[in-house]
């Protein structure tokens, strides 16, 4: 897997996100990403991500 993701910055125009830690989970793999600009972060879980879903934490 890439350490590189190419994905939109809900807090700053900036596109390019880094991967700070993975795991294995029985739900799939789980990454850590922060945006290089601001330092948001955001997890996915097998594909689906945190990002999509900040209204419901």
């Amino acid at each position: 897997m890439s350490l590189e993701m190419a994905h939109d910055c809900p807090e700053c125009s900036n596109d390019t996100f880094w991967r700070t830690a993975s795991t294995a989970l029985h739900l799939g793999e789980k990454t850590k990403w922060t945006c290089t600009d601001c330092d948001y972060g955001l997890v996915r879980i097998n594909g689906i991500d945190s990002s999509d879903h900040d209204d419901y934490f």
